[in-house]
This record gives structure tokens, sequence and C-alpha cells, in this order.
């Protein structure tokens, strides 16, 4: 399984007729919705495995085996708590497979460093996820590379103007009035251009940062 990890600039396609949620998607073994989370959470995956230690090689491998047990296990995940997230699942599994890595290595003596300087890694593992707070965990894929992944994503399902309306909108704080003006919209045109990315992305957040 390969964690591709790109984003996407432009495009003028229109916007997609998917209205079930990216969760509801990957349940149901669709691939470009798995391709979608790969994008998304890849990054925040490596970035933990390289907090809790791991090498870049080995960080690279880890966040593989982390999928792969998301792909055996997503039905396992639930929401039935408030306090329950995808996020929270995810870095759960993250720190498993960490500690696996270790583990396997305490088994191998012969190893560079010796049984040692592998317990000494496990030990780095559990303090460094012990200064990670809890809150903060579920929160850490939120940050702007995430957001700028989901926008990224998002942004090829819109015409240019149309993106451009509810980017100006929303991100430059421009009124409506402006908006339409300056792209030769009508009012409405712009208010329905706000409207329509705003919900894709309600939509691609909606059960995975809740």
């Amino acid at each position: 399984m390969n964690a591709r990890i790109e984003s996407s600039r432009g495009g003028g396609s229109q916007p997609s007729s998917i209205s079930s949620t990216l969760l509801e998607r990957i349940r149901a073994r669709r691939p470009e919705a798995w391709q979608r989370l790969v994008d998304l959470y890849g990054p925040v995956v490596y970035r933990w495995c390289r907090q809790l230690g791991v090498d870049r090689t080995d960080a690279a491998d880890v966040a593989q085996e982390v999928f792969g047990a998301v792909a055996a296990h997503l039905d396992q995940f639930r929401r039935d708590r408030p306090d329950d997230s995808f996020g929270a699942w995810l870095r759960t599994i993250t720190r498993n497979k960490v500690r696996d890595l270790y583990r396997q290595r305490l088994c191998q003596p012969d190893a560079e460093g010796g049984t040692h300087a592998y317990q000494q890694l496990l030990n780095l593992a559990e303090s460094a996820d012990q200064s990670v707070s809890g809150s903060r965990a579920d929160r850490l894929e939120t940050d702007a590379g995430f957001l700028r992944r989901m926008l990224d994503l998002v942004r090829v399902e819109f015409e240019n103007r149309t993106w451009e309306a509810f980017w100006r909108i929303a991100v430059d704080g421009q009124s409506p009035d402006q908006v339409a003006a300056g792209l030769d919209l009508s009012l409405m045109a712009v208010y329905k251009a706000k409207s329509r990315v705003l919900r894709r992305l309600r939509e691609e957040l909606h059960g995975l940062l809740e």
C-alpha cells in the first residue's frame, strides 16, 4: 500500500456528485476516498513517527503499516462519545506501531547499538508521547498543512471563478459586492459559489475532525 502524498492545484471540473462524508466513502471501499485519506493524513502520521523518535526511513515504513492497520480495522472505529475523534484513533494506531517497531528491535540483540540502545529508544518514544497532551494530539491534524491539503483536494472540483469567489470572501475578507464586481459575477452567483465550496468542505471534514 503506497501512501502517495501530493497536492493538486487549479482545475475546472464540475463539483463532485458525491454527497457522503469521506469516512463513509472509505468504509464503502472507494479507492479515490482512500487515496484522499492518505493524502490528508500521510504527512501527519509521518510527523508523529518522527516526534516519537523514529528515523526518516523507518518513519515511512511505519506510516505504511499504520494505514494498513486503518484499512484492516476501520470498521472498529466508532464515534459513540463526544470526545471520540478519528485523529485520536489514528494517533493511537501510530503510537502502537512505533512501539511494535522498537519491540521488534529489542528482539534483535545483534543489531547496531544492541538491546540497551533500543531500550533507550523505546523509552524515548514513551517520553515523547507523554509530552504531547491528549487534546493537542487530537488537534494535530487540523494544523495549517492539513487544512492546506484539504483545500487543494477540494479545489480541483470547482471552476476557477467559483473557487476565487469563495476564496476572496472567506480568506481575503472581501465583501460579496466587491467580489461580484471584481469577477464580473452576479451577487447571487457569488453567494452560491461560497455556499457550494463551504458545503463540500463540511462534507470532507464531517466525521474526521469533529
